[in-house]
């Protein structure tokens, strides 16, 4: 089958959300932002992504998140991009490290647009692309990103603690979260279905399968899936062992609706993708998104770009970095650039049936 969205439903779709905007948030960013600046800028983020893609597809699902997690925290201003000498920058604070990925990939876009168009292209819009391409390349749909962003020059790690919602929260938490950065509880369900792809490490779910050494009864957690990761993942395991598992076990690659079908099954990995079956409102959301992937993935883009508006800097606030990691007035060459921690895979894929067992 076809999953393919038709490009012209996602642009209806996005220009909807986009009206609804006040118009002083409309009028902050626009489509097609650098084409007499920088004509040639998304396309050089796109190669860029596609040739990281080319080599680790992993690297998208990362990519997603990286603008997720920059947008939560201080708005959409590529403070997650900064790096601190004595790791207090948001990068480093335990929701982003070791997990967040992306950085060599915003590095190489960055390097590829300075060499064509000198101190024109934020940080944050590189950021924002990226994130669009990583959902085209994984799910097959196109949409237009608003652009105009600029970089902000404050990172701290408390901000990431105190403002990423935690795999941890209940669905009240969830929902209040969002509302803070003035996103619906639809579009919280919305936009954690970007689990469907990607992987994770052991320390953000130890708690739903393990007591100390005590295997944990998890009502909401598939006993046959629990045991699954109680194998994969010791109970001594933490936030520096470097084992992950794909957060969607049949199909960890492509951008589907597929985490709204496995909910059901008990097969949610996280305590709070599971927290979306406990609410009743929540819970028609994932039916309806289990039933319809094309509706969802038009709510989806619709739902990034309402994200990707948060807390912008525009016109003469912020700036336009030269090094995505330090800001302009400090030596590039003293604050090296962001290196990512391998993965270490596990396992082939799993089996629905096999997970969703009692």
């Amino acid at each position: 089958m076809d999953h393919r969205v038709p490009v012209a439903a996602v642009v209806a779709v996005v220009l909807a959300v986009w009206l609804q905007l006040p118009a002083a948030s409309r009028g902050q960013l626009q489509v097609g932002f650098y084409n007499t600046g920088c004509p040639n800028a998304e396309t050089l983020v796109r190669q860029a992504v596609t040739n990281a893609f080319n080599n680790d597809s992993g690297v998208a699902a990362g990519l997603i998140r990286l603008h997720f997690h920059d947008c939560f925290v201080r708005g959409c201003d590529a403070s997650v991009l900064l790096t601190s000498a004595n790791g207090t920058a948001e990068r480093d604070a335990a929701p982003n490290n070791p997990s967040l990925r992306g950085f060599q990939v915003i590095d190489a876009a960055k390097a590829a647009v300075e060499q064509s168009c000198p101190r024109t292209v934020s940080c944050a819009d590189i950021v924002a692309f990226a994130a669009r391409d990583s959902i085209n390349l994984t799910g097959s749909v196109s949409y237009q990103v608003p652009s105009g962003r600029r970089d902000g020059n404050i990172s701290i790690d408390q901000d990431a603690l105190n403002n990423l919602p935690q795999p941890t929260f209940t669905a009240a938490q969830l929902v209040a979260s969002f509302a803070n950065k003035s996103l619906t509880a639809e579009e919280m369900v919305i936009l954690s279905g970007a689990h469907t792809v990607g992987r994770s490490f052991c320390s953000s779910f130890l708690a739903r399968v393990w007591n100390n050494t005590t295997p944990i009864v998890d009502t909401g957690l598939s006993p046959a899936y629990a045991a699954l990761l109680r194998a994969l993942c010791p109970s001594n395991a933490n936030a520096s062992t470097p084992t992950t598992t794909a957060v969607d076990p049949s199909t960890p690659a492509t951008l589907d609706n597929n985490y709204y079908k496995l909910l059901p099954l008990n097969l949610g990995l996280f305590f709070s993708d599971n927290q979306l079956r406990t609410n009743a409102t929540l819970s028609a959301s994932v039916d309806s998104f289990a039933a319809n992937e094309t509706l969802w993935k038009q709510r989806f883009v619709a739902a990034m770009v309402k994200m990707g508006n948060i807390e912008v800097l525009t016109g003469s606030q912020g700036e336009i970095r030269l090094n995505c990691s330090v800001v302009n007035n400090r030596s590039s060459a003293a604050a090296g650039a962001g290196i990512e921690r391998p993965y270490h895979y596990s396992g082939a894929t799993v089996s629905i049936d096999e997970l969703a067992t009692s």
